[in-house]
């Protein structure tokens, strides 16, 4: 079986602008390729197994790319015409498209040299294929990110598990990907959590997720704007235009008193993302930024 691939390259700044068009057009997934996220966990402290030092060799440019079918005639003028609307609207930084053909099992590989274990305060998260010897009293999460979602947001995802406050409490994942969030507050205490996406194999790494992990987590392929469920807790690490798009629905959402922890935003998103929420009637109770990225808690006001 192949795949046809389509990759846009640009810079660390606006790739996540990139990725935003790519899912705006019907992109399942993309995966981000940037030394600079290697760099970043090299100064982190990250336990490393081993380090692939030609990956230092790498040009600072960042590649973007996503998977369609391979008989998909529209994605790529669709994404064209979506990139030139924002470069029209403020400014975006892109290359040209590349179009080319791969076979599904090299594509599955090719992403898992570019994901390490990520330490947190509360949860140290362990690709499967890792060997990982823990600390005494360490809590470990084994983890198969499987194509689930790119490697460009790490910074989002330790804010997340950082700033989560979980115990005892009922919890959503909206966006879930590979299920890290979810998985990582049942670990930590929840009293129940619900997951849910809207790519059919993100659900699938989850359930699989959960399961090596042997925590019991309700997880389906859904929408959260159409269901009507309820919780203490509130995930959504997502990008910055999703995030808006549900600013004035995830409240229904929210039990009286709950907090919701927003993240995947990149710096320059952050003003627009703030606004939305609070012309929601939300306030900020915590804002983090690591990496040029940003996660926001917040609350009803």
């Amino acid at each position: 079986m192949k795949y046809k691939t389509i990759t846009v390259s640009t810079n660390h700044q606006d790739a996540e602008l990139v990725s935003s068009a790519m899912f705006d057009v019907g992109a399942a997934g993309v995966t981000i390729l940037d030394k600079q996220d290697f760099l970043d966990l090299v100064k982190s402290d990250v336990i490393w197994d081993y380090v692939d030092e030609n990956v230092l060799k790498q040009s600072d440019e960042v590649k973007v790319s996503t998977i369609t079918d391979v008989n998909d005639k529209d994605f790529v003028k669709n994404l064209e015409s979506r990139l030139q609307e924002m470069k029209n609207a403020g400014g975006i930084n892109y290359g040209e498209i590349i179009v080319g053909e791969v076979d599904a099992a090299d594509y599955e590989n090719e992403w898992k040299k570019y994901y390490k274990p990520i330490v947190t305060k509360n949860i140290t998260v362990v690709p499967t294929w890792i060997k990982y010897e823990a600390a005494e009293g360490e809590r470990v999460m084994r983890l198969d990110p499987g194509m689930a979602f790119g490697t460009g947001s790490h910074a989002t995802t330790r804010m997340c598990l950082d700033l989560m406050d979980v115990k005892g409490k009922t919890v959503i994942d909206v966006g879930c990907g590979s299920g890290i969030l979810g998985i990582a507050a049942s670990l930590s205490g929840a009293k129940s959590v619900y997951m849910c996406d809207i790519d059919e194999q993100a659900v699938r790494f989850a359930k699989e997720n959960a399961q090596q992990n042997g925590v019991e987590c309700e997880i389906e392929q859904a929408d959260l704007i159409a269901g009507d469920r309820k919780a203490d807790f509130i995930f959504a690490n997502i990008t910055a235009d999703i995030l808006m798009r549900l600013a004035k629905s995830i409240g229904n959402h929210l039990n009286d008193g709950g907090e919701i922890l927003l993240s995947g935003i990149i710096d320059p998103r952050l003003p627009e993302v703030v606004k939305c929420y609070e012309d929601a009637g939300f306030k900020i109770i915590h804002h983090e930024n690591l990496d040029e990225w940003n996660a926001l808690l917040i609350k009803t006001a």
